[in-house]
């Protein structure tokens, strides 16, 4: 059957003729006043009681809904099959089974009914509809099913709302949203609406059950037509919210990582943060869309598979393009690059290739573009540790030739002046540390339980992180041997009433918390390194 000849004859107009009839004013009298005076005022409030009385919410009304959908339901089937070419002939049906969708709604004000809703089998039909031949009557099932799993109606409903997604899963409600979403235009509001509800539904049932981020990938084609919208160049609200459902879809899913870089996802998502290299976006949503894209690239670039993608595709090149034109997506740039170097040399060597040490270490000097949108405390900070990060990784990358020394020879310009800055961060990162380990050590002395892994995270929050690839930075310096430099670390430890054990502790301790995510050998690796540093120092 066609979908648009059903629709035209028995979806949309007939279901808003409907509704503009029933709101019209009632008829006016020959002498032009609604003719309503002679009505007797109880009866008036009887009826006003009547439409203001809400049903009781309990198992014996839900089932009144259920059956009375379920008849609707049974009616449309029949009446398509009798009158397949005669829509006017169904339409009617439809409305109807409109009508109970909408009832169905009410629902919601009692998530604790929803296991007996899944008893009463009546989910396979709701979600069935889906796949109606009229897009209006799918669409009254998306707004149905994303009023059922709002995070509102579902916040102390942790049960209920398990039991419901479990039986919505198994009846293939991914796999039937996303084919609807292909149905579905944005040149029409009604379907552009029901997109926003359907990315909506599919962010719910993750929340509930973590584990749809990756089923609705494999069951599914939702990369693929999430990868079709943030494609187009004009921006609007489902741009939007497919960009934060992607960036959702790949935060904790290596699979899904993975499988996006092979259709070729990482060239796409590069080639829509290209649309704002020299620009900047135009409203507070699209700064929003810019930076889910950006949380796209990041995860996307955590496997090692994907980072090669992003060398090939130019990606370090775009970021370098996009930190120099200094717009607001000038830390996020540097972010993704942290993600791209971070243990793949490659990368590290092509951005010394393309000249991109100027541009790091000119962001690394505090040379950092101040617009209103960046002016915060916070902003400035992170976008300090992630060129920390990124020059340590740097280091970590590129191990001799012409590029270590080109590397090297930064922190002997204008008398050593990156050797100043790096000092000078370590200094406050150090008397930060100093200052959260002495309020660590009260606390356990007020008897308040807290082992050492809790302290030790505690203390990384609070900068050790930074100021372990701070030292780390120091000892590929120091191991470099050249004695300018070693004489400037020396000096301004002097001066700061530090000394080379203040380094070596803060590398041992680094050294101790190497963990083994990346196997036994890459941790053996890794610590022989810092050991290396210490035994230098």
């Amino acid at each position: 059957m066609e979908v648009s000849n059903s629709r035209n004859h028995s979806g949309k107009r007939k279901l808003d003729d409907i509704v503009s009839a029933s709101s019209q004013p009632p008829a006016a009298t020959s002498n032009g006043f609604n003719d309503n005076s002679n009505i007797d005022l109880s009866l008036l409030e009887a009826i006003e009681k009547s439409q203001n009385s809400v049903e009781v919410l309990d198992l014996r009304t839900l089932k009144k809904l259920v059956l009375s959908f379920e008849r609707r339901l049974k009616e449309n089937i029949e009446a398509r099959l009798k009158y397949s070419n005669q829509p006017d002939r169904f339409a009617d049906s439809e409305v109807e089974l409109h009508e109970e969708l909408q009832k169905l709604k009410v629902l919601a004000g009692a998530p604790e009914l929803y296991p007996d809703l899944v008893n009463l089998n009546v989910v396979p039909s709701i979600v069935d509809l889906l796949n109606h031949d009229n897009t209006d009557i799918a669409i009254d099932v998306v707004q149905l099913l994303q009023d059922l799993t709002d995070e509102d109606v579902l916040e102390d409903n942790d049960e209920p709302a398990k039991v419901l997604v479990d039986a919505l899963v198994e009846n293939s409600v991914l796999e039937l949203l996303v084919q609807n979403l292909h149905r579905l235009s944005d040149s029409d509001l009604d379907e552009m609406a029901a997109v926003y509800n359907t990315l909506a539904t599919i962010e719910n049932l993750i929340e509930v059950k973590p584990a749809v981020a990756e089923l609705v990938c494999e069951k599914s084609k939702l990369l693929k037509w999430l990868l079709g919208k943030i494609k187009v160049r004009e921006f609007d609200s489902n741009k939007q919210y497919a960009s934060e459902i992607l960036a959702i879809l790949l935060q904790n899913s290596t699979a899904n990582q993975k499988k996006l870089g092979q259709m070729n996802g990482v060239d796409v998502v590069l080639q829509a943060v290209a649309m704002y290299k020299s620009k900047d976006p135009k409203s507070s949503d699209e700064e929003e869309l810019l930076e889910n894209l950006f949380d796209c690239l990041c995860c996307l670039l955590m496997p090692m598979e994907n980072k090669e993608r992003f060398v090939k595709a130019e990606g370090v090149e775009l970021m370098i393009i996009i930190i120099k034109q200094k717009k607001l997506a000038y830390g996020s740039a540097i972010r993704a690059l942290d993600f791209a170097m971070t243990k793949y040399p490659p990368a590290c060597e092509r951005f010394v290739d393309v000249l991109g040490l100027k541009t790091a270490f000119a962001a690394f000097m505090g040379k950092i573009p101040i617009s209103k949108k960046n002016k915060k405390e916070r902003y400035q900070e992170e976008l300090e540790e992630r060129i920390i990060s990124l020059i340590a990784s740097l280091f970590g990358g590129i191990l001799r030739g012409s590029r270590r020394d080109r590397l090297l020879s930064k922190f002997v310009e204008n008398e050593c002046e990156k050797i100043d800055r790096l000092m000078e961060l370590y200094v406050r990162y150090s008397d930060r540390v100093k200052a959260e380990t002495e309020r660590l050590n009260q606390v356990e002395f007020d008897d308040l339980e807290m082992d050492e892994d809790e302290k030790y995270n505690r203390k990384l929050e609070s900068g050790l992180y930074t100021l372990q690839l701070i030292a780390v930075i120091l000892g590929h310096i120091w191991c470099s041997e050249h004695a300018q430099m070693r004489a400037r670390i020396e000096l301004l430890l002097k001066q700061n009433r530090l000394g080379k054990k203040d380094i070596k502790d803060i590398l041992q301790e680094y050294h101790d918390n190497i963990g083994d995510l990346d196997g036994p050998e890459e941790k053996e690796r890794a610590q022989a390194k810092i050991q290396k540093f210490i035994a230098a120092f």
